[in-house]
């Protein structure tokens, strides 16, 4: 007990004083990011050319296994990180992510696919929520927004450069499986790092010292989707930023290709995107830091739908490029500003349980984005469907502003 007390006492906030811990979990979140990317790009087009696959609504539905598995178990990882330890439900998400390229590779119907994907959906959970948990444990309450920007843009990178890659090696080789089989050494090299991460369980009891306020699982539920006017708001600008995510990630590649382009430039096209979004985060969770949260997210999720109707009306390589950098950019003004934002006003005992909440929401958002652009896009065209799903940030951005509290307390 003595040792366990000299342990908590010595324990030290602050991204510089725990430099090497805080850059690991960075590193780690790359790898993790990477998973996603690697089907970004040539996953729409495989159900398309390899499965027969007509129907969009069919074409998407990895997408809607995905969003949906990722969503709850984003749910349940934050309530098990708070009973047993961050590091330990690491670990599982990348034993389980072992499973996701092998059964691509293998799949011989596209019920495999969908299966791969619900498979993707509980490692990304599992994972992608601990290094975002375990950052801003470690960081100072002035530091959130730079913790989850940085976490946001290793994992958003990662995202990127596989989307390119796996671009790269489809159009020179195949399909599959030589694409998937980088899968397979991202998830080794990212499991074999996380057993040197220290589990953070000191800084959060160390918080509870000075901060004691517990709610049941159900409680923080309420509290975040409905009963808090800035946790509900910052759940709905979540779902909402992912709406738009799985709309994009499912028709982006069918849209730009019945364009005329090829894999390659559909490739860049697909990577931008998350480029733009996971770099600016670097800024704009810093600057969240400065000067406050609220009109961070408002402009954000208004910069989106401009940027999704800007896409329709060009119709130039060169302006899609550059459609697809401001969609990056409006999503990076949000997405390390919101899991800030559930930071300002979360106590420590329950601010995993409430950030696993609001990723239920945001990553459910995968989910309906698919069936909402799939049933559109079988019901009208590509092009409606785009434009359609643009409104809903933009509803999200005017709730932003006129329901929001600033949270950021300086």
């Amino acid at each position: 007990m003595r040792w366990c007390d000299e342990l908590k006492h010595n324990v030290k906030y602050g991204v510089k004083e725990n430099l090497l811990q805080f850059s690991l979990l960075v590193v780690i979140n790359l790898f993790v990011g990477s998973m996603v990317g690697l089907e970004r790009t040539i996953l729409p087009i495989i159900g398309e050319e390899q499965f027969g696959l007509k129907s969009m609504s069919a074409a998407l539905s990895f997408i809607v296994s995905f969003g949906f598995s990722k969503a709850c178990i984003n749910f349940i990882a934050g309530h098990l990180a708070d009973r047993i330890g961050r590091k330990q439900v690491l670990i599982v998400g990348w034993m389980i992510g072992l499973f996701v390229p092998l059964i691509v590779i293998f799949a011989g119907s596209w019920w495999q696919i969908v299966l791969a994907n619900i498979l993707l959906g509980v490692n990304q959970g599992l994972t992608w929520s601990m290094t975002v948990n375990m950052k801003v444990d470690l960081a100072k309450s002035t530091q959130r927004g730079l913790a989850v920007g940085c976490n946001e843009f290793a994992g958003y990178i990662g995202v990127a450069l596989l989307a390119i890659l796996s671009g790269y090696v489809a159009s020179t080789y195949s399909l599959r499986p030589e694409p998937f089989l980088i899968g397979i050494v991202i998830v080794v090299i990212g499991m074999i790092l996380s057993f040197f991460v220290k589990d953070t369980s000191d800084y959060i009891q160390k918080q509870s010292q000075t901060e004691n306020e517990s709610l049941d699982t159900k409680t923080v539920f309420h509290v975040t989707t409905w009963k808090d006017h800035n946790l509900s708001s910052i759940s709905f600008a979540g779902l909402t930023t992912n709406v738009k995510d799985g709309m994009a990630w499912g028709l982006f590649p069918l849209f730009f290709a019945a364009q005329g382009l090829s894999v390659g430039q559909i490739g860049v096209i697909t990577a931008v995107y998350p480029a733009a979004w996971g770099i600016f985060q670097l800024v704009t969770g810093t600057i969240s830091d400065q000067v406050g949260r609220k009109w961070l997210i408002a402009t954000g999720m208004m910069l989106q739908a401009l940027s999704l109707w800007g896409i329709l009306f060009v119709h130039h390589y060169s302006l899609w490029i550059v459609g697809a950098i401001l969609l990056g950019i409006g999503t990076a003004m949000v997405y390390p500003t919101l899991i800030a934002s559930i930071s300002d006003v979360a106590q420590p005992e329950w601010r995993a349980s409430s950030m696993g909440v609001y990723r239920f929401w945001r990553d459910s958002g995968y989910a309906f984005g698919a069936l909402l652009a799939g049933i559109i896009a079988d019901m009208l065209q590509v092009g409606w469907a785009i434009g359609l799903v643009a409104f809903l940030p933009l509803i999200a951005g005017l709730l932003a502003i006129f329901r929001m509290n600033e949270t950021l307390q300086r």
